[in-house]
């Protein structure tokens, strides 16, 4: 028989084009797509998760703000036009505090005082930021107010605002400082001691700056030299505590060395360490959310993302962090103060008109904190003009506080004004 040529159990193949067989290349690439789209896909899935996860979080326990003005729903993008914030750290003892602050702990009888009242305004275009911290023994008017249960708590004519808290809740907090302000508050939050404390551990830490003689504070806890410091955590919250180891050991002094703290926070919070890592920025939402009490209209992540959008490109510059202008109270002059209500009227003025402000007193009341000129790494050079910006626009007029405010902007440098108790 003839010998049966091979080639015809071939499959027929034009004899002017090359049979193309699988190359390694390839199969990477193939590989390749299906392990991106493995990533793109749980990237996804996780990010769904994430965010169901907070929304469902963030809106447990959430108050409603008597008499707060109505906001538009939120919405992507920066939120639009001006705002206020009303946020007060409570004196509430968590597992960690506790163990931190036991006897102060133990005695607090299951009350709970308002000890931190910062008041938060944001301008309308061009953006600036003004904080106001209110004295805790400041003695101002409290309304009627509706407590969370439905019941009415009675007006008083003259109370401590840190007592507000306890007598009805964070919206009588918040309608006590509207009426006191002349400032509309739509958004309010409340964060305990174990917040403070997980919020700096959140983002790797705070570095602060101590100065005179160091800071030493039986009450506290505190042994500390002179110089910079990263405190976290329990020295957080000690560093923020801290009375009697600055500046003349009143709650005036503590309230400027807290401004110290709170300048070098949002430093922080707004610097590439933080914002270019997802992991960190990831935590710090997630510990917001696990340890702030908010109000209604603040119980939504995506109202969150519009407020943080709103500030995030404010120069240091343009975040002042002020004291509300007081007097001793002749009532109890060692232990409580009333406000100075014509200084004050110069500064709710500036914030109803939307002007950034111009500090003409000193950094601290009290001696709290000392100025350090000029802060390391600044120079006398203009700040650029963001870019596509026009550079010839006129600036904001400023307006003048009256000299008994005292404060500071982000973009000064201040130092604890250490003393040893």
């Amino acid at each position: 028989m003839p010998r049966r040529d091979r080639d015809q159990d071939r499959p027929t193949v034009a004899r002017h084009t090359d049979a193309k067989k699988p190359t390694s290349v390839s199969r990477v690439l193939k590989i390749t797509g299906i392990v991106v789209a493995v990533v793109l896909t749980s990237a996804i899935a996780v990010a769904a998760f994430v965010v169901v996860d907070l929304f469902n979080r963030v809106g447990e326990g959430a108050v409603t703000l008597e008499d707060a003005p109505e906001v538009e729903p939120p919405s992507i993008g920066a939120y639009p036009g001006e705002f206020s914030i009303l946020i007060i750290g409570t004196d509430e003892c968590g597992e960690v505090s506790t163990g931190l602050l036991g006897e102060r702990c133990s005695e607090a009888d299951g009350g709970v005082l308002n000890d931190v009242n910062l008041l938060v305004h944001v301008s309308a275009e061009p953006r600036n930021v003004t904080v106001v911290s209110l004295p805790r023994d400041l003695m101002v008017a409290v309304p009627e107010c509706t407590r969370p249960d439905g019941s009415v708590a009675s007006s008083m004519s003259n109370a401590s605002i840190n007592t507000v808290f306890e007598h009805a809740g964070l919206s009588c907090v918040a309608k006590t400082v509207s009426d006191l302000s002349g400032i509309s508050i739509p958004f309010a939050a409340k964060i305990a001691f174990d917040g403070v404390m997980e919020v700096t551990e959140a983002i790797g830490g705070v570095e602060v700056c101590i100065g005179g003689e160091g800071i030493r504070d039986e009450a506290t806890g505190i042994d500390w030299e002179p110089g910079p410091r990263t405190v976290s955590g329990i020295e957080a919250l000690q560093f923020i505590r801290t009375r009697h180891g600055v500046g003349d050991g009143s709650d005036l002094a503590r309230i400027s060395n807290q401004q110290q703290y709170m300048s070098r926070l949002v430093k922080k919070i707004m610097s590439e360490e933080v914002l270019t890592d997802p992991a960190v920025v990831l935590r710090l939402a997630n510990t917001v959310v696990d340890n702030i009490d908010p109000s209604d209209e603040l119980s939504n992540p995506i109202r969150l993302a519009q407020l943080g959008l709103a500030i995030k490109d404010v120069p240091f510059s343009e975040f002042a962090f002020l004291q509300y202008p007081s007097f001793p109270d002749p009532d109890n002059p060692e232990e409580k103060v009333i406000p100075n209500f014509d200084a004050a009227e110069t500064l709710w003025a500036a914030l109803k008109a939307g002007q950034p402000v111009q500090l003409s007193g000193d950094v601290a009341t009290n001696g709290g904190v000392e100025l350090v000129e000029p802060a390391p790494g600044t120079t006398t050079e203009p700040t650029p003009a963001p870019s596509g910006a026009p550079t010839t626009e006129t600036p904001a007029p400023r307006a003048t506080l009256d000299p008994s405010i005292s404060g500071q902007t982000a973009a000064q440098e201040t130092c604890a004004n250490g003393r040893q108790d």
